[in-house]
């Protein structure tokens, strides 16, 4: 499981790398919807990582809020496993 998150979470930074990358080259983008699923596929933290690391999709909306529900529904999620 450790493996799998470490994982999804290179895997998340890359592809938010790869997105900015195309923007400044003025090349065909990651979907919005692919980089959430990402994070919704355990890679939230590293979203919020690259977001910070690349200055990329900071300011955007509604992704920003769509990841952001994201990141406190899973957190929501962690402690309500934690304490049961």
């Amino acid at each position: 499981m450790p493996i799998a998150f470490v994982a999804i979470n290179a895997w998340t930074i890359i592809r938010f790398w790869d997105d900015k990358q195309g923007a400044i080259a003025g090349r065909r983008r990651i979907p919005e919807a692919s980089l959430l699923q990402l994070a919704l596929l355990g890679g939230t933290p590293g979203a919020f990582l690259a977001r910070h690391l690349f200055r990329h999709k900071t300011r955007k909306e509604p992704f920003s809020t769509y990841l952001q529900i994201i990141a406190a529904v899973q957190l929501g999620l962690l402690i309500g496993f934690a304490i049961r």
